[in-house]
This record gives C-alpha cells, sequence and structure tokens, in this order.
C-alpha cells in the first residue's frame, strides 16, 4: 500500500490538495497528516481527491470543532485522531503525532513499523534502534506549506516494502512567513 505522508500545513489548502493529488497519480491509497491543519477548509480539497485521510492535532489547533465535525459527515474519509493516533495501514502498525520528541520515543519501543510526526518543518526518514533489538522507520515529512522551510515537502510511502522518499511541490512559494 502507498500512502502519503505529510504534515505542517497552516491552513494552505491548495498546497495539501496538490501534494495529495501528486501521491494519488502515483498510487497512493491513503493519506497520513501529522497536525497542524488549522481548520477545516484546508481539508476541502483534499477530501474530494476521495483518499481516506488520518490526522492529528498539532500545537496550532486552529479549529478542531469544525474539523471533527468535518469528519463526522466525511462517510469516513476523514479520520481525525486527536493528540496521537495508533493505526494500522497495509498490515502496518503505525504511530501518528505532531511532535518528534513523541515520536522518535514510540520509536524506541518497537511496537510499530512506522512513526510519523511533524512540527519541526524539517525533513527526516531514518531507521530508530528499538528496545526490541529492531529498527523502527521514524518519518518527519517537513512542511507541505514550506512555511519557514527552503521547499514545501511531503513523504510518498510504500508500506509494502517499507520505503520513504521525500518530494518537493513544484512551483509552491518556499520559505513563506
Amino acid at each position: 500500500m502507498k500512502v502519503c505522508i505529510l504534515s505542517d500545513s497552516h491552513d494552505r489548502g491548495p498546497l495539501m490538495a496538490a501534494a495529495v493529488a501528486a501521491a494519488k497519480a502515483e498510487g497512493a491509497a491513503a493519506v497520513i497528516h501529522c497536525g497542524d491543519i488549522i481548520g477545516g477548509n484546508t481539508l476541502r480539497a483534499s477530501l474530494k481527491l476521495g483518499l481516506p485521510i488520518h490526522a492529528v492535532h498539532g500545537n496550532n489547533l486552529g479549529d478542531p470543532v469544525s474539523i471533527a465535525r468535518m469528519a463526522c459527515h466525511s462517510e469516513d474519509l476523514l479520520q481525525y485522531h486527536g493528540q496521537d493516533a495508533e493505526i494500522e495501514l497495509g498490515g502496518r502498525r503505525i504511530f501518528l503525532t505532531h511532535y518528534p520528541h513523541i515520536g522518535h520515543g514510540m520509536a524506541c519501543t518497537g511496537n510499530y513499523d512506522l512513526v510519523c510526526c511533524g512540527h519541526s518543518h524539517e525533513t527526516e526518514i531514518r531507521q530508530q534502534p528499538n528496545v526490541k533489538g529492531g529498527l523502527t522507520w521514524l518519518v518527519n515529512p517537513g512542511t507541505v506549506a514550506g512555511l519557514g522551510a527552503p521547499k514545501a515537502t511531503w513523504i510518498f510511502g510504500d508500506l509494502d516494502a517499507l520505503t520513504f522518499e521525500i518530494r518537493e511541490l513544484s512551483g509552491a512559494p518556499a520559505g513563506n512567513p
């Protein structure tokens, strides 16, 4: 199963939708959003693309009530999990959080195949040694809004192969304040 992993859209709905559309064109079957959506309007264009979206809060909550209402009326396309989430996609155990330090700690448990986080606006893909003697994938897609970062980024993931690639949004303004 292929997925679009993104974070920190900060009310930039068109940029989020561009990443989701690109991922869908490459065969993505779901979207993982690691927080800082801000408002429900951020999600509208992405939901129209028909991929299920799994999302968590961030530190910039914006309007979580409207996002929760959207989830209730989305015919299961939007799963708004709250502060963090444990989900299963493509037979993989996945933990979602906004914060890298929590993501690091959860990856260290060895309870997940993949841990996704955001917040820092810095991309990262690495395998974290865990207490069970294995490795857990820890990914941070940076910011799909390009805020305070050199580029607007997201991650294309293949859960079958456990491979992850950083993608840039072409034509997206970078380093927006």
